[in-house]
């Protein structure tokens, strides 16, 4: 009995004991002259007690990618435009990535910092010149000992205060699409790849159309994948992939430099045609659930002139969620079209 009790005790002092922890602090010059220069550094603390196994998110502050990390305003309100990149990123597939720079590992105590160029990512010619307050994108996932998969985890956030005036922008070179396909960093067999994926893309696209044109009601597909049915909403999917089948997937640019284990790939949404695949898309199937066509389905969407999709939710389960609770969103979810599309499991 005696031995019962402390075995209970000593178990229960150990679930106590695990208590994650982050803090994110973003700190950065006061004033800069040029967006050019407002350069900010996100410092990372493990504050619990125990050591964190985090996953390098590009849509976070632990990575570099200039994806939309930071909500900047000034003292009206106003927001910068953002110009970086949408990628497509599934964390319980990255969570069994075992390629390099994937996880960033701090043990209680220590820190990470990360350098971000704001001016990859955001234009302030709109908003204009003024003082911002910086502050990261403060949710991170970590990877649970015991089962392997990522959890969430909410980091305590410090916001950055700068003055930024002088040019507003940096004006970067826009790839020109040109025809038939260029790759560039592509091997043959990716090249190869690629080609398949782009007539399977194309595929998905045609027939996700034909399905929206005759179903003007709800389906167990429909709702799924974009929630409860009203017209709008259905006209705006439809709109998007109208779109889409407008483009011809094989002419698409091809970049293959991406070196990101865990991303599938990456789009700026203003330079039509050109996809940036990363490790993720090469282990990935053809067709099928997160396939290679599916990923050319959801970056095609983030292109303006399909749609702008964003990126609120990522994975099955995330966007099964997102249809359930916020249908508005759904209709403007990248991976909801790209589920919708690959329809796996089949729906009617």
């Amino acid at each position: 009995m005696f031995s019962s009790v402390m075995v209970a005790l000593v178990s229960l002092a150990v679930a106590v004991s695990a208590n994650p922890g982050l803090s994110l602090k973003v700190s950065g010059p006061e004033a800069v002259d040029g967006v050019n220069n407002l350069k900010v550094v996100t410092t990372i603390t493990n504050t619990g007690d125990e050591t964190l196994k985090l996953l390098n998110d590009p849509r976070g502050a632990l990575h570099t990618m200039p994806t939309d990390t930071f909500a900047i305003t000034n003292e009206s309100g106003e927001t910068p435009s953002f110009i970086g990149v949408k990628v497509k990123y599934v964390p319980s597939m990255a969570a069994k990535s075992t390629g390099e720079n994937v996880f960033a590992v701090i043990a209680p105590g220590q820190s990470v910092n990360v350098e971000h160029d704001l001016s990859a990512a955001y234009n302030f010619t709109s908003s204009g010149a003024g003082t911002y307050a910086l502050e990261a994108l403060n949710v991170f996932n970590y990877i649970d000992p015991e089962t392997n998969e990522p959890v969430e985890i909410w980091a305590d956030a410090e916001a950055h205060t700068t003055a930024v005036s002088g040019k507003l922008a940096v004006v970067r070179a826009t790839p020109t699409l040109t025809r038939p396909v260029t790759y560039n960093g592509c091997s043959s067999s990716e090249q190869s790849a690629l080609a398949a994926a782009a007539s399977a893309a194309q595929s998905y696209v045609a027939e996700s159309l034909s399905y929206l044109q005759t179903h003007t009601a709800a389906t167990p597909r429909y709702t799924t994948w974009f929630g409860s049915y009203i017209s709008s909403r259905h006209s705006t999917v439809l709109q998007h992939y109208t779109d889409m089948n407008s483009n011809d997937f094989s002419s698409y640019s091809f970049d293959c430099t991406c070196t990101a284990a865990g991303t599938f790939a990456y789009v700026y949404p203003n330079r039509f045609g050109t996809v940036y695949l990363c490790g993720a898309f090469w282990k990935a199937p053809t067709t099928g659930t997160d396939s290679q066509a599916g990923t050319l389905v959801h970056e095609s969407s983030h292109f303006t002139r399909n749609g702008g999709t964003k990126d609120y939710a990522y994975g099955q389960a995330a966007a099964k969620s997102l249809a359930t609770m916020d249908p508005d969103k759904a209709v403007m979810n990248a991976d909801n079209h790209e589920y919708f599309s690959e329809n796996n499991p089949a729906q009617s």
